[in-house]
């Protein structure tokens, strides 16, 4: 029987004792008596009969006059107050066995007024959350005395007493599902800070001992317990979210169970705790079920009380909740989203939003996986002889990163409105033609998922599940969901050492049997992306190395961006696709192997794999500041930076020939114009544009190459000026470089000064042991080097910024001394450029007389690859000795048959300074770099010699002005056109500098530069903004005379180098140069 208000009004008035007697009737309890060891509460046993009472561990119920009048904060605080807290948890600690009451229940002593106080104690006290009060007129306060009604309060048999399961009355009865996901998500939250106490305090043979180290033998080997950064994945984080889905699943299935066998209105619910939540599971995830299993078994004295209050706080929110309700409110949702990942984004936000922006990870906006699974369909039909489709019985699909399972939950809808249309047509040779039998039968045994976090692994099980129950499948065929547990990536077979380990292993080894054994023929989904990646699996590993290498002569400067996760998952799709020997991949992925110079070899890789290729580029690369093409905004379709393309691939048979037909389309413009067009468009509706990718670079993007061929009659730099390499490359920037000559040798003294500990150092200076370098055998190396003051040098950071620096292999990572070690020669400097990673990075040049950083000019996020170098001299004995002699032999750094051309056409051989002040200019022409702009995208910089001396000399002119300018030598520099004004800021970058009418404003106070052209603000020398950038990196600090000067000079640079460029064009009388 549901309480009312009006059940509550004989609770209200009267004496005390009438009152608790009514409240006994009210609740069905057999046994209302006095505290008989003496206090001021009563107690109420719930019981069958008096004599099972007897054993019961009471209500009870007080009154007090301060409940008559205060709000609910004043209670809160009167209850939680040192006195109360004596009085009433005194009173519960005081008391054992039967006579520990379970609850503390506490009425207003005036008649008509005032709050009820309900009271759950604790091991530790009283615990504001476990403090609730309700005014009698509140219409939550009848719902919850409902929840302790004799018949409706599971009693559970302990060894010493029989206790009420209370819990659940503390929390109020939820009816939608984002109000249910915030709850559930501050539980969560407890459950993951809980973790790591309980942890260190059982042994090594302990249960979440056991667990973590299963999950790092078997799935992620550098899970942490706790994670360092609230975006990342650890171990409690992964306990928490899988408790909370894991039982919000038993909770759904436990009430769908409930309602479909319901026989009458007044059946009540079944029980939902600890030891029995994974009985309500579904069938289809017997892992989960296993898992849950062991958790109901551990003693709850080894969990420790916070892991146990925790969870148990949880099992009441999710017992307490009006599921009827909250899947009400899934249903009212069905079609307008995917009800479940908005549950996952509410649940979420109240947990941890940061790890909201990892949001692509297991998540693809359904527009995407609409237009991705529709042309597929339609390809089976068309391509390959399947008119049923993806509802062919034949056709096994994987989605070997399945997230959430979004991608599967929509092949499954379409082959049910397959189901719905043709009946017949699908169940073809099947006795039975129910959508039941079909599930079992036709769709179960050949749609498969990986996934490697258990969360998403758990809501994808979810929301198959619910899809099915919801079309009316009977779950009692003993058939599991194809949702594996595993890491795709990995080949291995399992040895299992513990329970833990074995559940997984028999999921990954399930799993390991569907990637060997089973013929694949679709693989579909969007793999995750990650350069730097902790999925270092050697069987895909190779794979890659094997296939995705370029075997080319040229020269790759970070062939380490093809071991991208998404990069190993396309390759395992080939691998699974070629082994069937025939199929379809459709992926989403990161968009930059599409024309990135560095995945030339993975193109040609599945070149020779696929008959027909067809790249979707979405674009939407802000790290690249990508716009339309008429300019305006272009958006992600993800929440994202990274640009991202779909990818189909098809091979209708083993190919015997090499023959391959590629296209390529683009979609431009906001996310919800791209949704759009995605929702009403296919493969076949696309306007697709065939190209011929071609060697060496194989493009899936077109490319004009009517200039091709005058382009390669040009020399390529890497072949004129043979010796070269990217730039210093540290991996810990802030120790070697700093701006103050006297801090960088305070660090590097600390360094070597081996009183101080490891740790010390570390932590002082953020210095972290890396594959290749280890700070102990560092510092004890440095330590005996007693000419170790010699190596403090300069570097060139970014452009025009120029910092000290400390030269020496044991702080620097890779210090390319081969190379660089030319620039320590006071007279010598060399020529950067990059080859970029991405098509939109403008071609920039430059130059350096000073050791320069691997990136100096090449800002990865607009697309640029590393800073290349070609010292323009070269000196013997680098290897032994990093301060070259200016008296030893040099010689120049350029390739003998390059200075024979170049000496045929002139009839003399210039000096090596001219050529390379020649080159300079080239690199600089504006029209060049248009002309070329095709080819400079992806490939080095190439070298058009001209026969004509005048035109030679002119340019070398221009050139030798721009190095001077550039090396910050030039005597024009000191010809400033810029002022600084104070306006009191002392000086101090506080803010992003910002441009206004001629003036660069530095911080809040307004301190400027003024009279800086706007063209030389507007200046990019790569992928910097070199006035702003020069700032921006001294946010912070305050500039001295010598910065202000500097800036100032820099300022002279740029015009000087912008007049230049116009007149090195209207020197060259045209293109090709003669």
């Amino acid at each position: 029987m549901a309480l009312t208000k009006e059940h509550l009004r004989v609770v209200m008035t009267g004496t005390q004792e009438d009152r608790v007697e009514e409240l006994r009737k009210i609740l069905g309890y057999p046994v209302k008596e006095l505290d008989r060891e003496g206090s001021r509460f009563w107690y109420l046993r719930p019981g069958e009969s008096k004599e099972d009472a007897a054993d019961t561990c009471p209500i009870a119920v007080g009154f007090y006059a301060e409940l008559n009048d205060g709000s609910d904060r004043d209670i809160r605080q009167f209850l939680i107050a040192p006195e109360q807290q004596n009085n009433i948890y005194g009173h519960y600690v005081g008391r054992v066995t039967t006579e520990q009451p379970v609850m503390y229940l506490l009425l207003p002593e005036a008649n008509l007024q005032g709050r009820v106080a309900l009271i759950l104690p604790t091991e530790g006290g009283l615990r504001q959350r476990q403090i609730q009060t309700f005014e009698w007129s509140d219409r939550e306060l009848p719902g919850r005395l409902s929840r302790l009604q004799q018949g409706t309060v599971r009693i559970a048999d302990r060894l010493t007493a029989l206790i009420p399961q209370v819990d659940w009355v503390f929390y109020p009865g939820v009816k939608t599902a984002e109000k249910l996901a915030q709850l559930m998500a501050e539980v969560a939250r407890r459950i993951e800070q809980a973790i790591p106490s309980v942890y260190e305090t059982e042994t090594a043979g302990g249960y979440l001992h056991k667990l973590f180290e299963s999950f790092r033998k078997e799935l992620l080997p550098t899970l942490k317990l706790q994670a360092d950064n609230e975006k990342d994945y650890s171990f409690a984080d992964i306990y928490a979210q899988t408790v909370a889905y894991g039982l919000f699943t038993a909770r759904v299935f436990g009430f769908l169970k409930f309602k479909r066998e319901k026989k009458n209105p007044n059946d009540l619910e079944p029980d939902f705790y600890r030891d029995n939540a994974w009985e309500f599971l579904p069938e289809t995830n017997p892992f989960l079920r296993k898992l849950f299993e062991d958790i109901s078994k551990q003693p709850p004295e080894d969990l420790g009380e916070d892991l146990v209050s925790a969870v148990s706080e949880l099992l009441s929110v999710l017992r307490a909740a009006e599921m009827d309700a909250v899947l009400s409110d899934f249903e009212q949702k069905i079609g307008q989203e995917d009800i479940i990942i908005r549950f996952y984004e509410d649940f979420l936000k109240a947990y941890k939003p940061q790890m909201r922006e990892r949001r692509g990870v297991y998540y693809t906006p359904e527009p995407v996986v609409s237009y991705m699974v529709r042309s597929v369909d339609i390809l089976l039909k068309e391509k390959f002889n399947k008119p049923l489709g993806l509802a062919d019985p034949e056709v096994m699909i994987l989605d070997p990163a399945c997230g959430t399972g979004t991608f599967l939950l929509w092949i499954c809808q379409l082959i049910y409105q397959r189901f719905q249309e043709s009946p017949e047509a699908l169940t073809v040779g099947l006795t039975d033609k129910s959508w039941s039998s079909y599930v079992k039968e036709r769709l179960l045994p050949r749609i498969f998922g990986f996934e490697l976090l258990m969360a998403p692994y758990a809501i994808a099980h979810l929301k198959i599940s619910l899809f099915l129950k919801e079309t009316g499948y009977q779950f009692n065929s003993g058939k599991r969901l194809g949702i594996y547990l595993t890491n795709t990536l990995d080949d291995a077979v399992r040895k299992t050492e513990t329970l833990f380990e074995e559940f997984i292993a028999q999921e990954a080894d399930q799993a390991t049997e569907i990637k060997r054994d089973l013929p694949i023929m679709v693989v579909v989904g969007n793999p995750p992306y990650s350069a730097n990646s902790a999925n270092t699996k050697k069987w895909a590993t190779d794979l890659v190395r094997d296939s995705y290498y370029p075997k080319d002569e040229i020269k790759e400067q970070n062939p380490k961006l093809l071991l991208d996760d998404y990069v190993k998952f396309i390759r395992f799709a080939q691998w699974r696709i070629e082994q069937t020997g025939y199929g379809i991949l459709s992926f989403i992925t990161n968009h930059g192997y599409l024309d990135n110079p560095t995945f030339r070899g993975m193109r040609q890789s599945l070149i020779q794999t696929f008959d027909t290729i067809y790249t979707l580029d979405l674009h939407g690369n802000s790290k690249r500041k990508e716009k339309t093409p008429n300019g305006s905004k272009d958006e992600n379709v993800f929440d994202i930076q990274q640009g991202v393309a779909i990818g189909i691939f098809t091979q209708v048979q083993k190919k015997s020939q090499n023959i391959n037909t590629t296209y390529h389309t683009n979609l431009w413009g906001s996310r919800e114009a791209k949704h759009e067009w995605l929702n009403k468009n296919d493969i076949a509706t696309t306007k697709w544009s065939c190209i011929n990718p071609k060697l060496p670079f194989s493009l899936f993007s077109p490319q004009d190459v009517s200039l091709l061929p005058e382009y390669e009659l040009c020399w390529k730099i890497t072949d004129a000026m043979p010796l070269n390499s990217t730039g210093a490359r540290t991996h810990r920037d802030d120790f070697v470089m700093n701006f103050d000559l006297s801090r960088l040798y305070d660090g590097i003294s600390s360094f070597r000064n081996l009183d101080i500990s490891d740790v010390e150092i570390s932590e002082n200076y953020n210095l972290k042991d890396t594959r290749d370098w280890k700070l102990s055998k560092k510092r004890l190396s440095l330590a005996k080097n007693k000419e170790w003051e010699k190596f403090f040098t300069k570097t060139l950071y970014r452009p025009f910024d120029f910092r000290q620096y400390y030269h020496h292999a044991d702080v620097v990572e890779f210090p390319r001394n081969e190379i660089v070690g030319h620039l320590l020669v006071e007279s010598n400097f060399a020529l950067l450029w990059t080859r970029p990673l991405s098509p939109s990075y403008e071609f920039s040049i430059l130059v350096s007389g000073y050791i320069p950083h691997q990136c100096v000019i090449g800002n990865k996020n607009a697309g640029a690859g590393a800073s290349y170098i070609a010292p323009l001299y070269l000196y013997p004995n680098t290897n032994s000795s990093l301060q070259l002699a200016l008296e030893e032999q040099s010689r120049p750094n350029f390739s003998p048959d390059f200075l024979k051309d170049i000496t045929s056409k002139l009839g003399y051989t210039p000096t090596p300074e001219a050529i390379f002040y020649y080159i300079y200019a080239i690199f600089h022409s504006p029209t060049y770099r248009t002309r070329y702009a095709e080819f400079l995208k992806i490939d080095f910089p190439r070298v058009p010699l001209t026969s004509s001396d005048k035109l030679f000399h002119q340019l070398a002119a221009y050139g030798e002005e721009l190095v001077a300018l550039h090396l910050m030598k030039s005597p024009k520099l000191d010809n400033t056109i810029t002022q600084y004004e104070d306006r009191g800021g002392d000086r101090v970058v506080d803010i992003a500098p910002k441009y206004q009418q001629g003036d660069v404003i530095i911080n809040k106070k307004g301190d400027r530069f003024t009279g800086v052209p706007e063209n030389v603000w507007n200046f990019y020398v790569g992928g910097y903004q070199v006035c702003q950038k020069w700032l921006k990196d001294r946010k912070g600090r305050t500039l001295s005379d010598e910065d202000i000067l500097h800036y100032m000079r820099i300022v002279v640079a740029l015009q000087e180098t912008i007049e230049l460029m116009a007149k090195i064009d209207a020197a060259i009388p045209g293109f090709p140069i003669q």
